[in-house]
C-alpha cells in the first residue's frame, strides 16, 4: 500500500535522508520511531506531500506523490502533530469543510460525519467551537478529518498527545480497530503506545533506517542476553551470593521483598538447560523457588540499543522528532 524507495532530502550540505527505502503492507500498523533530528517527520511530511523529496519516490496505493498528488493525496489521511483546525468553527462545522475539501457526495455527508464522531467519541462537543476545547479534544478532532473520505491510508504524528490516561486508550483502540481495515503509519514518543498497537516497528537514527521488524522479532534478535525475574523463598543476603556465584548470571538485584520472599533480576547467557543447575543449586540449599519468568526487552530498551541516542536532543534545525 505504501511504498517508499531511496528516499534522500537535503538541505544545502545537510542530508536529513538518506537513501530510506521500506514497505508498508495495506492491513499493517506500522509505528515509525526515531530520536529528535532523525529524519522521521521529513520523511512523513514527504510521504503526505507536504514537502518534496532531493531524490527517490513514495507511492501511495501505486500512485506517486509527486508525480499524481491528487490521486495520492485521496488515498491518505494525515494528522499532524499539530491539528490544522479553524478554531472559529464548530466541530461540525469543520467536519462539513473537510467533507467539501475531499468531495464527499453531499448525500453522505451527514451519515458519514455521524460514524466519524461516533468512533473518536467527541458527539458531546460536535457543536462547541473548537476554539472553546481542550488540547485533548482538538487532537480527537484533528483525528476525525484524518477519517473524512474514509481514505485507506492513515497516517497519526503523535495521535495521544494531550490526552488524559481515557483518552489515550480510547485512541489506542480506534487505532487498533482503523487497522482491521486500512493501513496505518503511527508516530509518538510513548513507546508503550506503539508496541501495544503496532505489527511492526520502523527505527529511523540520523536519516537512515536503523532497523525494521516486529517488536517481537526485534526483543529476540537485539537480546544478547536473556533477563531472568526470580522468586525465592529464603534469605536473601544468601539467595543474591548463590545466583552471583554463578558463571553467565550478572547485573543481579534485588526487585522486592516480602517477608521471605524475594524476588531477583538478573542477565544470563546460560542456555535454558545450564539454567535448570540454579534450580539445583536452590534445592540443594532448602530454598525454594517460588517463580522463574524471562523477562523481555521492552520497545524502549530497543530503541535505545538500535539509536544509541540516550535521549540526547539534536540541534537540527528543521526540528524533525
Amino acid at each position: 500500500m505504501i511504498t517508499v524507495s531511496n528516499l534522500t532530502k537535503k538541505y544545502g550540505q545537510k542530508t536529513v535522508l538518506d537513501n530510506v527505502s521500506f514497505d508498508v503492507k495495506e492491513g499493517e500498523i506500522v509505528g515509525f520511531l526515531g530520536p529528535n533530528g532523525a529524519g522521521k517527520s521529513t520523511a512523513m511530511n514527504i510521504i503526505t506531500g507536504y514537502i518534496s523529496a532531493t531524490e527517490g519516490s513514495a507511492q501511495i496505493d501505486g500512485h506517486d506523490i509527486a508525480k499524481e498528488p491528487i490521486e495520492a493525496k485521496k488515498r491518505i489521511g494525515y494528522l499532524p502533530e499539530i491539528p490544522p483546525l479553524y478554531v472559529d468553527m464548530t466541530v461540525r462545522e469543520y467536519l462539513e469543510f473537510v467533507c467539501d475539501l475531499k468531495k464527499v457526495k453531499k448525500a453522505d455527508i451527514k451519515a458519514h460525519i455521524g460514524g466519524i464522531i461516533e468512533t473518536v467519541k467527541i458527539s458531546d462537543v460536535e457543536n462547541r467551537r473548537i476554539g472553546n476545547l481542550s488540547k485533548g479534544y482538538r487532537q480527537r478532532v484533528g483525528l476525525a478529518g484524518a477519517l473524512i473520505g474514509d481514505p485507506p491510508v492513515i497516517i497519526l504524528d503523535e495521535p495521544t498527545v494531550g490526552l488524559d490516561p481515557k483518552q489515550i486508550v480510547d485512541v489506542r483502540n480506534v487505532i487498533k480497530k482503523l487497522g482491521e481495515t486500512k493501513t496505518v503509519i503511527l508516530s509518538s514518543h510513548i513507546l508503550s503506545e506503539i508496541s501495544a498497537v503496532a505489527d511492526r516497528v520502523i527505527i529511523i537514527n540520523k536519516g537512515r533506517i536503523a532497523t525494521e521488524d516486529t517488536p517481537a522479532n526485534l526483543q529476540n534478535r537485539l537480546g544478547k542476553s536473556h533477563r531472568v525475574q526470580l522468586t525465592v523463598s529464603g534469605d536473601r543476603g544468601k539467595a543474591e551470593d548463590l545466583l552471583k556465584s554463578f558463571d553467565g548470571v550478572s547485573n543481579v538485584v534485588c526487585t522486592s521483598s516480602n517477608g521471605d520472599e524475594h524476588s531477583f533480576e538478573f542477565e544470563t547467557q546460560l542456555s535454558a538447560n545450564d539454567r535448570k543447575k540454579i534450580f539445583f543449586a536452590f534445592a540443594k540449599e532448602n530454598m525454594a523457588i517460588i517463580s522463574q519468568q524471562d523477562k523481555r526487552l521492552t520497545l524502549e530498551e530497543i530503541f535505545l540499543s538500535v539509536t544509541d541516542s540516550g535521549g540526547k536532543e539534536s540541534d537540527e534545525s528543521e526540528g524533525d522528532i
